[in-house]
């Protein structure tokens, strides 16, 4: 006698895995009901259906440097953002970019530091 938390019975149990056989074993929707199956792009779409519209890159940037420095104590001078970056095994062209910030300035926020990388420093 099985002893455990299961909801379905034994008939239940082998019933789903039956339903289930097909789409395991061949990597896609066996339904015999179209209706069910999204419908692929057609030729008269916008782009933006075949394409992911271009990301802005400052907004790229932010998102990256957010991801990164979240948590992060403000106001941070740059060598606080490269250790940060560095223990948090940021992607080697972000670390480089912050590198290039100058020196002696505070930045208050990440808005701050990717609005300094955007402008070039």
């Amino acid at each position: 006698m099985q002893r455990g938390s299961d909801r379905l019975s034994r008939r239940q149990d082998d019933e789903m895995k039956h339903q289930l056989r097909g789409l395991l074993r061949s990597g896609h929707p066996t339904r015999t009901e179209e209706w069910h199956d999204p419908e692929p792009v057609a030729d008269d779409d916008p782009e933006v259906a075949r394409h992911p519209v271009p990301a802005d890159p400052f907004e790229t940037l932010r998102l990256e440097l957010g991801r990164h420095l979240a948590r992060t104590p403000f106001p941070a001078h740059r060598r606080d953002l490269l250790r940060v970056l560095r223990e948090r095994h940021a992607p080697d062209p972000l670390a480089d970019r912050v590198a290039q910030l100058p020196q002696d300035t505070t930045y208050r926020s990440v808005q701050d530091v990717a609005v300094a990388l955007h402008h070039g420093g």
